[in-house]
């Protein structure tokens, strides 16, 4: 056996064979910018480690020409680099903005649209809340289905008609480009990153670091009423619980409303006032959720898979995660668990 040190450093680290690539990510910081934005990639894409516990993204804050910008808060922020930083980043995050010209007549500097459009035909661009303004007078939303703080939609439906805006959820994945609604928000989308590129235990642990809930899907309303619940009455959370613990099982509208001891025509009022969505459709997401996690984690072959996760069938599993995320079963599992996925 050799002990030769330096024979040793030179030896290959399987594990560093499988070890993601650490990818850079850019938050382009604008006159205005919303002070608490430009700090939410760092500390949900920043945090975020592999099992190892090896950085998954390497996070820099830069302006366009690397000097101060005034914020939100009322005090300048001084980035460490400018723009040129942008050309290497695999995402580039635009945080909210407060006035400027994106937001009141739709328009930026000529050198800013140079520089976004070149960004993004290398990179993935992700706006935070007002962020969207900018992509949108840079015309990287024309056509595409995008959303922003619901405050600011109609200013924004009136300045860009190109763009397909819907104001009602909390963020939109559109491929290369995605958007979110306010800074609540953009914390989902964040995290909704994270699980689209290394699954949802990865996102999951930098959700738990941060206490905040570690998944509301994107297409939740961004504004729920929710009016005191009248005296004695108990809510729906419990029963929410006790529904995720039976997703295999064949839950109907009236299982539901029976569990929580209330009229079907109450019940349905009452969960969507707490959660934005039909007891159907969030049933659907939390057995999409619960398929993603089996998937990536276990060798269950897929139609058990569909079986655990109450759709009854590989094709009804298929076709939900296709709506859901845009692959099918297989693909999904063969993206977090390697090559022989596919005969599983």
């Amino acid at each position: 056996m050799c002990n030769d040190p330096a024979m040793s450093q030179n030896r290959p680290d399987d594990r560093s064979e499988h070890r993601p690539e650490r990818q850079d990510v850019a938050v382009l910081a604008l006159p205005g910018v919303m002070a608490y934005e430009v700090g939410l990639p760092s500390q949900f894409l920043g945090s975020a480690v592999d099992g190892d516990g090896h950085r998954l993204y390497r996070v820099r804050v830069a302006s366009v020409d690397g000097g101060a910008v005034p914020t939100s808060a009322g005090y300048s922020l001084l980035p460490e680099h400018d723009a040129s930083i942008l050309a290497t980043a695999g995402t580039v995050v635009i945080p909210g903005v407060q006035g400027g010209s994106a937001m009141t007549d739709g328009t930026l500097a000529p050198g800013l649209v140079e520089l976004l459009h070149t960004t993004a035909r290398s990179a993935r661009m992700v706006s935070i809340c007002t962020g969207a303004f900018v992509l949108a007078a840079a015309g990287l939303l024309d056509g595409r289905p995008a959303t922003t703080h619901w405050m600011h939609s109609a200013a924004f439906a009136g300045l860009f008609p190109r763009v397909h805006l819907d104001p009602d959820v909390l963020f939109v994945d559109d491929g290369d480009v995605l958007t979110s609604a306010g800074n609540a928000a953009g914390i989902d989308l964040l995290l909704h990153v994270v699980r689209r590129d290394h699954g949802a235990e990865v996102a999951n642990r930098v959700a738990r670091r941060s206490v905040v809930a570690p998944w509301r899907d994107g297409g939740q309303s961004q504004f729920i009423e929710r009016p005191l619940p009248d005296p004695g009455d108990a809510g729906t959370a419990a029963t929410r619980a006790w529904a995720l613990e039976r997703l295999a099982e064949p839950l109907s509208l009236a299982d539901l409303a029976a569990h929580a001891r209330m009229s079907v025509r109450t019940f349905t009022r009452r969960f969507r006032e707490e959660t934005g969505l039909s007891a159907n459709r969030w049933l659907v997401q939390q057995r999409v959720a619960l398929a993603r996690r089996l998937l990536e984690s276990t060798d269950t072959p897929v139609e058990r898979v569909a079986r655990d996760a109450g759709f009854g069938t590989t094709a009804s599993l298929r076709q939900r995660l296709h709506a859901a995320i845009g692959v099918s079963p297989v693909a999904y599992r063969r993206t977090y668990r390697g090559p022989l996925a596919h005969s599983m």
